[in-house]
């Protein structure tokens, strides 16, 4: 098969072209979140070429994620793989001639800008403001345009965002709610739904690297009630806006206060606990370590030990934890500071 002979139907499509195609294939994206809007963004970018694509995310493969997160397995599910190297896997079986590059990490202000930076383009598959609002600072920051998404429910919305020429995501959505809100725990969401905007996204996406106009809108669609909404954000600049406006990057400040060291993980019963300063963790020792309280079992990208059994305590390489078996944070700190340290 020649380079080209794969992408034929995509080449037909004369706003794509074969010089479209070229671009495709010399084009880096970074996808940050690899589940339901994260799986369905890489299948197609890997689909039509992008020739480097690095997925991000922080997660392991559950039972749960399969209505939706469409490159798992139960397989994977079984073995509770790390959801980027699932999804890296599966990829390669797609189209082995793109770049996959998985990345095992909780994007936050100690990688952002190493991960980040250096790409063509940036996709948002993640299921919080905090981050988003990281990755809108490093976009402006750097100049990176980047796409963002958001599914709950039967409700989707997406977005581009250029920096210097669109409202940036801060001069959208000044703050962060206040309040729990509606999560894909609290209220569900619909495989449908984020099969439509993560495709929506990876359209964007590949608008953006072949050259084409995006969207000036901010999509919003129920595919429940059959509507949707188009507002024309291209007007919508905040000159005051602390990012775009200012220059000031809060979240990338660690004085700012926006690093989160303990979250709670939308439709588990799971706390996630990050190290105050970027390190890295021997596995074997902590293991061996670990061996004295409870069961250990590892492979080469975590452990899990189980001091008793209704938790259990996932440690990654990067010292971040995931502590299954409980919502409550300060439960959560208590068995962290127990079996792992301050």
């Amino acid at each position: 098969m020649s380079d080209l002979e794969r992408y034929s139907r995509q080449i037909l499509f004369q706003a794509v072209g074969e010089e479209g195609q070229r671009k495709l294939l010399g084009s880096r994206a970074a996808i940050v979140g690899i589940g339901a809007l994260g799986t369905v963004i890489a299948n197609h970018l890997v689909r039509s070429g992008v020739g480097y694509i690095r997925l991000i995310d922080r997660d392991l493969v559950e039972c749960s994620n399969l209505q939706r997160q469409i490159l798992f397995t139960e397989e994977d599910a079984r073995k509770q793989h790390p959801k980027v190297i699932a999804a890296q896997n599966r990829l390669r079986e797609i189209n082995s001639t793109v770049t996959v590059d998985a990345v095992i990490a909780d994007l936050n202000l100690d990688n952002a800008e190493e991960l980040l930076t250096e790409m063509d383009v940036i996709v948002d598959g993640t299921d919080n403001f905090m981050t988003r609002f990281l990755i809108n600072d490093v976009a402006v920051k750097y100049k990176v345009p980047w796409v963002h998404g958001a599914a709950v429910s039967s409700r989707g919305m997406f977005a581009v965002i250029k920096p210097g020429v669109t409202p940036c995501y801060r001069c959208l959505f000044p703050h962060a709610p206040s309040g729990n809100g509606e999560t894909c725990d609290t209220v569900g969401v619909l495989s449908p739904l984020t099969d439509i905007i993560g495709s929506y996204q990876a359209m964007e996406t590949i608008k953006l690297l072949v050259g084409a106009e995006t969207t000036p809108n901010l999509e919003q669609i129920d595919i429940w009630d059959h509507s949707n909404l188009q507002m024309d954000i291209s007007q919508g600049r905040n000159p005051d806006c602390p990012a775009c406006g200012q220059g000031r990057f809060d979240y990338l400040d660690r004085s700012s206060g926006h690093q989160i060291a303990y979250t709670t993980l939308c439709g588990r019963d799971t706390v996630q606990i990050n190290p105050k300063h970027k390190r890295e963790l021997d596995l074997r020792k902590t293991a061996e370590n670990l061996l004295k309280s409870g069961k250990v079992s590892s492979n080469e990208f975590l452990l899990r030990f189980s001091p008793v059994e209704e938790v259990t305590i996932v440690v990654f390489k990067d010292a971040r934890v995931l502590i299954h078996g409980t919502n409550d944070i300060v439960k959560a700190k208590q068995l962290y500071a127990k079996y792992i340290g301050a």
